[in-house]
């Protein structure tokens, strides 16, 4: 399990604990409101915001990232400046627009495609109104393997004539995704492909390399355990790598721009874009990109704004309770 090097004392983690839930613009991942416990930490603000279906065993990775930023901080940067993506929700195409209109500059977009309840029809129209209001953008899809090798296969050849730069875990698992991408390659499509969850979500962060099951890693520091951590498997893994967020607050996308600022080559547009899609925020001035890029800059909790967006008693006590127990992983 990753940790931080030391583990500050559960008293102090706690202590510096504030747990949030801020609205969202439109529905993502199927909710509105997105929780988070953000903590008032000695050398940066963090934040802990593990999906709510993750059991502790994944969510005490989600742990360790924050420990890590809170108590030891960032390893040092080697540019200032990160670029990153618009994204589009499984939202029908009449809305769109709107979507990418809170974005500035959008010279990169990841659109979400195969969400339960829909059909490659929804998704095509969507892609191809994207590509209609920014013909000149890199487009990218993700599935969060939510297609089967089949449905994969007929996504792709639907859409590769949009010009994708890449398609993201379109189907489930390292090795559908390994068998995948060979077939792809067999019928000539032009379109690479992207693990995420294949990385995230596997045990062995490392198959997707060694099975040859993706042309590009994508990365979170949270999921992944810590900013180094993750470092780490890229140089090993030997990838093209995009950093993501997992639809943060300005703080966890801090830690993202954080991780992308760190990696030596960074040849994509990230996907740490996803402030925009809130209607709030735990800090004044919220993360977001500007002529579409991120710039480093310190990004702390306000307190005012933690009080503004706490989340409901029951809630709060629900939150801890899972840090406590994630605590308690990561120290045995």
């Amino acid at each position: 399990m990753p940790q931080p090097r030391q583990l500050p004392p559960l008293e102090e983690v706690l202590a510096s604990a504030h747990v949030v839930s801020i609205p969202l613009r439109v529905r993502f991942r199927g909710v509105t409101h997105r929780e988070a416990v953000i903590f008032t930490a000695p050398a940066e603000s963090a934040e802990f915001s593990p999906f709510l279906e993750y059991g502790d065993a994944e969510a005490a990775a989600w742990l360790a990232c924050a420990l890590e930023v809170g108590w030891e901080g960032y390893p040092t940067p080697v540019r200032e400046s990160v670029p990153v993506n618009a994204t589009v929700p499984a939202v029908a195409p009449e809305q769109v627009e709107a979507v990418l209109g809170r974005y500035d500059a959008a010279h990169t977009v990841k659109i979400k495609v195969a969400e339960a309840g829909q059909t490659l029809h929804d998704d095509v129209a969507r892609v191809e109104q994207v590509r209609r209001l920014l013909p000149d953008a890199h487009l990218r899809i993700d599935a969060n393997g939510g297609w089967d090798h089949e449905q994969a296969l007929a996504g792709l050849e639907a859409l590769a004539g949009y010009g994708l730069q890449y398609a993201e875990q379109p189907v489930a698992g390292v090795e559908p995704l390994a068998a995948l991408r060979d077939e792809v390659r067999r019928r000539e499509l032009p379109v690479l492909i992207a693990a995420d969850e294949a990385v995230r979500k596997e045990t062995d962060p490392l198959a997707v390399a060694r099975l040859g099951a993706a042309d590009l890693l994508v990365i979170k520091a949270q999921p992944l355990g810590g900013v180094r951590r993750a470092l780490g498997i890229v140089a090993e893994a030997g990838l093209p790598a995009v950093v993501s967020s997992a639809l943060d607050t300005s703080i966890g996308t801090r830690a993202g721009a954080a991780l992308a600022a760190a990696l030596p080559e960074l040849d994509y547009a990230c996907g740490l874009g996803t402030v925009s899609l809130f209607d709030g925020d735990v800090t004044p001035a919220s993360f977001t990109a500007r002529n579409g890029a991120l710039q480093l800059r310190r990004v702390s909790a306000d307190p005012d704004l933690m009080r503004r967006f706490a989340a409901p008693e029951p809630r709060q006590r629900w939150w801890l309770a899972r840090l406590r127990r994630c605590y308690e992983r990561l120290v045995n």
